[in-house]
C-alpha cells in the first residue's frame, strides 16, 4: 500500500489544488517590491532634499546627502506667510467638508427613503455633473461671483466663502451619490423601529440611520476634505494675498532670483501631515464606507 512521505520535520504538506503556482507568487513579490520602491522613491527624494542646504539641492543630485540640516523647516515660516496659508486651507477645507457632509446626509436620506416626482432625474443629474472637467466652471463661477459682488456687495470673489461654495459644487454630487448607495444598504426596519419608539423622520435619521452609516459618512468627509485641501486651479483664481491657500502659497518659494527647493520640499512634507494623519486614523472607516456602500 502507498504510504505518505514522511521526513524528519514531519509529514510533507500537500499543496492545495486551488493555490496559485509558485511562479505567480514569485512574480507577484517582485512586482509589489518594484511598486513599493516606485512609490517610496519620491518620498525619499523629498525628505533628503528638505534636509540639505540650498547649495547642495541646487547642484548635482546625490542619493546620500553630504550634510544634513533642519534649517529649512524653520525658514519655511519666514520666506512666505505659510502659517496664514495653513489657516486658510484648514478653514476652507473644514467648512467645505462639514457643509458637504450635512447637505449630503439630508439629500441622500430623502432620495433613499422617499419617492417623489423627479427623483430619477435628480439622481442622474447629480451623477452626470461628475462627467464635466472642473475648468469648464472656472469662468462662469468667476463671472457669477464678480456680478454678485457688484450688485449686492457680498464679496465672494477673493474670499474664503466663495472658495467654500466653489468646492461644494464638486464634492456635493459625489457625496450625495455615495451616501444614497450607503443608505440603501441600511435596513429600513431600523427606521420603522425608531418610528414605533416615537421618533419622527428627523429623529430616525439622526438617532438610528446616521450612527449606522458612520463609515460611509467618514468616507464622504475624507473625500471632501482631500478635494478642498489639494485643489490648485480655483484657489489660484478665486483667492488673493490674504485668502490664499497652501496649494497656491507654495509657489511663493520660487522667486525671480532663485528657487528654494529645500524649503519647497520641507513645506510640502509639513502640509501633508494633516491629510496623512487623518487618513491613517480614519482608514478603517474609509475602507468600510467605500466597500459597504457599493454592495446592496
Amino acid at each position: 500500500m502507498p504510504t505518505d512521505r514522511v521526513t524528519a520535520a514531519g509529514p510533507a504538506r500537500r499543496r492545495s489544488p486551488t493555490a496559485p503556482p509558485k511562479s505567480f507568487l514569485r512574480a507577484r513579490r517582485i512586482f509589489l517590491t518594484l511598486l513599493t520602491g516606485f512609490v517610496l522613491l519620491p518620498v525619499y527624494v523629498m525628505v533628503s532634499s528638505s534636509l540639505k542646504p540650498l547649495q547642495d539641492v541646487s547642484g548635482k543630485f546625490r542619493w546620500m546627502p553630504s550634510g544634513l540640516t533642519v534649517r529649512p523647516y524653520f525658514d519655511i515660516w519666514d520666506t512666505v506667510p505659510l502659517a496664514r496659508y495653513f489657516v486658510n486651507s484648514l478653514v476652507v477645507a473644514g467648512a467645505a467638508t462639514v457643509c458637504s457632509v450635512v447637505i449630503a446626509v439630508f439629500a441622500a436620506y430623502a432620495v433613499s427613503r422617499y419617492d417623489f416626482r423627479g427623483k430619477r432625474v435628480f439622481t442622474v443629474t447629480v451623477l452626470s455633473t461628475q462627467m464635466f472637467p472642473g475648468i469648464l466652471f472656472l469662468l462662469p463661477l468667476f463671472l457669477i461671483y464678480v456680478n454678485i459682488g457688484q450688485s449686492t456687495g457680498i464679496a465672494l470673489f477673493g474670499s474664503r466663502g466663495g472658495l467654500i461654495l466653489t468646492y461644494l459644487t464638486f464634492s456635493l454630487p459625489f457625496s450625495i451619490w455615495m451616501l444614497i448607495g450607503y443608505f440603501d444598504s441600511v435596513p429600513r426596519e431600523l427606521d420603522e423601529a425608531a418610528k414605533v419608539d416615537g421618533c419622527g423622520p428627523l429623529g430616525a435619521l439622526l438617532r438610528v440611520v446616521v450612527p449606522a452609516a458612520v463609515p460611509g459618512i467618514v468616507a464622504v468627509a475624507v473625500y471632501a476634505f482631500m478635494t478642498a485641501w489639494g485643489e490648485v486651479l480655483f484657489a489660484s483664481v478665486m483667492t488673493n494675498d490674504t485668502t490664499r491657500t497652501l496649494a497656491v502659497g507654495l509657489q511663493g518659494y520660487s522667486t525671480q532670483n532663485d528657487v528654494y527647493w529645500n524649503q519647497i520640499m520641507a513645506a510640502s512634507l509639513v502640509v501633508s501631515v494633516p491629510v496623512v494623519a487623518g487618513f491613517l486614523l480614519l482608514q478603517r472607516y474609509l475602507v468600510a464606507g467605500l466597500t459597504a456602500g457599493a454592495v446592496k
